[in-house]
């Protein structure tokens, strides 16, 4: 076999290892860490193939005649470590916390939910002022939401954006302005859990939102444009 083939093989191999890290983990046909293992091996395959390419690409009696087939080998190897490479810079780039919540003294507390965290890594109660302040400076615009209508009337608006989020609601409790919920994560399948706080605020309504991760010290952002996106779904 050609050393261009080799190389398209290898590609298509570190394709088919990143392809397979999160729905696998998802699937549950292995834990998450073997996940992020594999998109790891895939990272590293990927990387010598896109090199060994890119030198054969340079050298004219290896380029010839296997042009092509050093080039798709390239694109491949090179689009496989896009995505981990991205990864790391967004976790790089964010605090390693994975509770947010719009309101740091005063977190909404989980209920209904603390049955389903029995068995995740990550504890339900608020970590404190030093998360609070990691958060403050990584997403300072994770605020309360207020609205000019009643808390029946906002609580409604919250229910309606948290079943169009997708999320899995656990418990809804008008009476106490409360809304637990689950989200799965698309890729590796990763349970977060939400819980929304809506309080009367003078003549209208405050609306909190509180997103933890089960598993995992870092959400790489998750939580945060969870609750950007949903408090942007009610004002919409």
């Amino acid at each position: 076999m050609t050393l261009s083939r080799v190389l398209v093989l290898l590609a298509l191999v570190a394709a088919a290892l990143l392809l397979l890290a999160g729905p696998g983990s998802r699937m549950q046909w292995w834990e998450f860490r073997t996940g992020f293992e594999l998109m790891r091996w895939a990272t590293y395959l990927g990387l010598a193939v896109a090199a060994v390419s890119l030198i054969a690409l340079l050298v004219p009696r290896l380029r010839r005649h296997s042009s092509g087939s050093l080039v798709l080998a390239l694109v491949v190897a090179l689009a496989v470590v896009v995505m981990p490479l991205q990864g790391m810079r967004t976790a790089r780039s964010v605090p390693p916390i994975h509770d947010i919540s719009t309101d740091t003294a005063d977190p909404p507390l989980f209920q209904a939910i603390l049955p389903l965290r029995t068995d995740a890594a990550n504890g339900s109660d608020y970590a404190g002022e030093e998360v609070a302040a990691q958060q403050r400076q990584a997403y300072p615009d994770v605020q309360p939401l207020r609205l000019p209508v009643d808390p029946g009337q906002a609580f409604a608006r919250a229910l309606q954006a948290a079943e169009a989020s997708g999320w899995e609601i656990v418990a809804s409790d008008p009476a106490a302005g409360r809304i637990e919920a689950t989200d799965t994560t698309f890729w590796f399948g990763f349970k977060d859990d939400v819980v929304v706080r809506v309080r009367a605020d003078g003549q209208g309504s405050v609306i909190d939102v509180r997103s933890m991760s089960r598993v995992g010290r870092s959400d790489i952002g998750k939580n945060a444009s969870r609750i950007r996106e949903y408090l942007s779904m009610i004002e919409d």
